[in-house]
Formats: C-alpha cells, sequence, structure tokens
C-alpha cells in the first residue's frame, strides 16, 4: 500500500463512468439491448446529427463497447455489442430500476408507464 499512497489511483467508478459518458453513449447502448442495430435506428426520436452519431459510434468501438459488422458486399453496416459492452447491461439495468423505484421517477411516469419500463429493462437481461 506504500506505493498507493505516492501514486494517483483512479476510482474503479470514474473509470466505468468514462465509458459511458458522452451524450449518446448510453442511449446507444440500451437501444442495442432493445434489439436496434443499424445507423439510422440510433437516430430514431433523437435529435443527433450524423456526425455526432458517426463519432460517438467510432468512440464505442475504440472502448471495445460495440463492434462494427460489414455485409462482405458492403451494402449492411450492424454494431453488435462486445463482452464489455453486454456486461454494461447489468449496470444499465440497475440504473433504471434505481430511477423507477424512487420519487425522482414521479413526475415523469405514470405507475402503469414504470411497470411497463421494468418489464422491458427486466427482459434486456436475457440477452446472452
Amino acid at each position: 500500500m506504500d506505493n498507493l499512497d505516492k501514486k494517483v489511483v483512479e476510482c474503479p467508478v470514474n473509470l466505468a463512468v468514462n465509458l459511458i459518458n458522452k451524450k449518446w453513449t448510453i442511449q446507444i447502448l440500451r437501444d442495442i439491448f432493445f434489439g436496434k442495430t443499424h445507423f439510422n435506428e440510433f437516430k430514431e426520436n433523437k435529435s443527433v446529427s450524423n456526425k455526432v452519431l458517426s463519432e460517438c459510434l467510432k468512440e464505442m468501438e475504440e472502448n471495445r463497447l460495440i463492434k462494427k459488422i460489414t455485409s462482405p458486399d458492403k451494402t449492411n453496416t450492424e454494431y453488435q455489442l462486445t463482452s464489455l459492452g453486454k456486461s454494461m447491461n447489468r449496470v444499465l439495468y440497475e440504473l433504471a430500476m434505481f430511477t423507477l423505484n424512487n420519487e425522482i421517477s414521479d413526475k415523469y411516469y405514470t405507475e402503469e408507464t414504470k411497470n411497463d419500463l421494468k418489464q422491458s429493462f427486466k427482459r434486456t437481461l436475457d440477452i446472452k
């Protein structure tokens, strides 16, 4: 432990949060967990430019959260979770449950919507 006193030690929580703290990263991870895999699907219901989305996807690839799969004829490109990306599922699930099980969600969701969201997020835990 003597060496730890002499070095700056990064908090493991900070290291994990830094992987997902960019504006669209969590939304893209969530989208993939819910079955979206294509660039245009990630843009649905988001006001994100093509350039920003491309940069975010590239950074997520560099951070090994996702991998880009292009068909041999280059007509189809999909994004898939890596094992590291898949391991974020439990983290996102717990964050969602934290929100949905506490009063912070009361001003955003009805009880019925909260229950629907809980079930939807619970189904993502089955992704292998």
